[in-house]
């Protein structure tokens, strides 16, 4: 794999990346029945894994089994403890055609779960086994992108670490399709509104139950067809919005009420990873001054690399 960032077009990979959100849906909606329930929805996120997207371990009868995308081979991976495996090749085919296979898999491997078989957090939410639109796949725009997944991932693993505090995995949320990383004040919020399509309220005002400051990385939508990155705090204090940022290119939406920071404009600079961790580090920043958060959740283990 390539050591420097790749370059992302939107429109080159568009038709891809909304049949993987697709297909991310399914085997996310696996790992959900299958894992006992934690906190904010955290059973339910895919990580990014050296080959691809990874459910990680989830249990089944005596054992343990994983469901991996692998964007190298352009294969899906069923693994168990058991020493059993098979695969299904990733292609251009129905959302149908790709569902049907998964569920013939696992019943080959005598894992038996029933999901909520329609999409969440899309609008319309159309059910997998009735989705016979054609699908495209394109299996180097699959990887290239994978690529900058890999790389935001290890910024986002260096910036985790710098908080003491109670803090998410940086894991993949299907519903959304974004790769995210959340730190919390230890204060209990306000009840959440709600307002995702196909979500049902009591999840979003589970997940944001406490004070959060969130980062993530989208690879964009129709509605907004370019990579960004992205920051926002639950509550919003007033102030957050006129909190300087860096780097100079990183902007406020009102409309969306959050810090935005284009993916271009990182993997176009002199050091990315730098550029990145100066978005993630001055967005919490202005999310933890306005909020009042406590500055002595924030750590430095610098001293300990060496050793």
């Amino acid at each position: 794999m390539k050591k420097e960032w790749p370059e992302l077009n939107y429109q080159a990979y568009a038709d891809t990346v909304k049949l993987v959100h697709l297909w991310t849906q399914i085997i996310g909606k696996i790992r959900l029945r299958k894992m006992p329930w934690l906190n904010h929805s955290w059973h339910v996120s895919l990580y990014v894994s050296p080959r691809g997207f990874t459910t990680g371990s989830i249990p089944a009868g005596l054992g343990l089994f994983e469901i991996e995308f692998d964007f190298i081979n352009h294969l899906l991976h069923f693994r168990t403890s058991a020493a059993s495996g098979v695969k299904i090749p990733l292609q251009s085919q129905t959302v149908a055609q790709f569902y049907q296979q998964v569920f013939d898999q696992l019943e080959q491997l005598q894992i038996h779960v029933d999901i909520h078989a329609a999409p969440n957090e899309m609008d319309p939410a159309i059910l997998f086994a009735e989705d016979h639109r054609p699908q495209t796949y394109n299996p180097e725009q699959m990887t290239k992108l994978w690529e900058a997944f890999v790389c935001i991932h290890k910024v986002f693993l260096k910036f985790r670490a710098g908080f003491v505090g109670k803090c998410s995995p940086v894991h993949l949320f299907w519903g959304a399709f974004d790769l995210a990383v959340t730190r919390f004040s230890g204060r209990s919020a306000p009840e959440h509104p709600g307002g995702m399509p196909n979500m049902p309220l009591k999840v979003m005002q589970e997940a944001y139950s406490h004070e959060v400051s969130s980062a993530g990385f989208w690879p964009g939508g129709d509605d907004f067809p370019q990579p960004v990155f992205y920051s926002y705090c639950y509550p919003t204090p007033e102030a957050f919005s006129k909190q300087p940022v860096q780097p100079e290119q990183a902007f406020y939406s009102d409309d969306l009420g959050e810090f935005f920071l284009s993916y271009n404009d990182v993997q176009s600079s002199d050091d990315p990873d730098a550029t990145l961790m100066s978005f993630l580090e001055s967005t919490y920043k202005a999310a933890a001054d306005t909020g009042n958060w406590d500055p002595k959740l924030e750590v430095d283990y610098s001293e300990y690399d060496s050793k």
